[in-house]
């Protein structure tokens, strides 16, 4: 694979850290990751990855963009309400990069097509706003053991987990949160509202933690949580022990 001079003037940036260079960016070049989710984390997500140069990149979204959106899904803008979610990101993605391979799935993600949508994805980044989507993930790359990086954001607050399922002592979602909720469709920003601005750096973590699992680079968050509070401006990470009961050690 050789750079044309405009590549590597775009990512010039990047090659010159020590820790990526020419191979690094060949890396990420060769890369192809599945975002789930157009919304507050997956809009920060998908504009950093298509940045950073990630070769191959799938959306999967079903909705439309309303009003409600537009504190935090920076990908939108007025002129997109009612337009679907996916498209309109993969067509400003475009205008970002459009040397990268970009795929627009404009559906909901359920158990009968996860695997023909994620199949030719090596890495996974939940950006979705429920339980019973964050569940359907974990449990499929669990089987699959394709990495995860997942997020969630409420009121103030942040998570990101990374989960290598590769590694046979990697914890899964279903290790911290260990009792489903009742409702496993609940938007929680729909529900106890969000500020915009936390999309934007949890979001921008996932993307951080997406380049360093590509290259191989850093410490990985996986066995560990990492809690943000943007009113205390705190940041905790904290570890995560494989659940010996968990589904991952195959219990029901």
């Amino acid at each position: 694979m050789k750079f044309t001079k405009k590549q590597i003037d775009r990512y010039s940036r990047q090659i010159i850290l020590k820790k990526i260079g020419v191979v690094g960016q060949k890396k990420l070049l060769k890369s192809n990751v599945l975002i789930v989710g157009a919304g507050g984390l997956g809009s920060p997500i998908a504009i950093y990855l298509a940045a950073i140069g990630i070769g191959k990149i799938g959306i999967i979204d079903k909705d439309s963009v309303e009003i409600s959106n537009l504190s935090r899904q920076i990908i939108f803008s007025t002129n997109d309400l009612k337009k679907n979610k996916s498209s309109v990101a993969i067509n400003k993605l475009r205008e970002i990069n459009p040397d990268i391979k970009l795929h627009s799935f404009n559906k909901k993600l359920t158990i009968k097509n996860i695997n023909q949508i994620a199949k030719n994805f090596d890495l996974i980044v939940d950006g979705s706003d429920n339980f019973r989507t964050r569940f359907l993930i974990n449990d499929y790359c669990l089987k699959n053991k394709k990495t995860l990086i997942s997020g969630a954001i409420s009121k103030f607050d942040g998570h990101v987990y990374t989960f290598n399922f590769s590694k046979k002592n990697s914890p899964c979602l279903r290790c911290f949160v260990s009792n489903e909720p009742t409702n496993l469709d609940i938007d929680n920003c729909e529900y106890e509202g969000v500020l915009g601005p936390l999309g934007g750096i949890i979001g921008s973590i996932q993307a951080n933690e997406v380049a360093k699992e590509i290259l191989g680079i850093g410490d990985t968050l996986c066995g560990h949580i990492l809690i943000i509070d943007t009113l205390k401006l705190t940041f905790r990470k904290v570890k995560l022990n494989k659940r010996s009961d968990c589904y991952c050690n195959g219990k029901k």
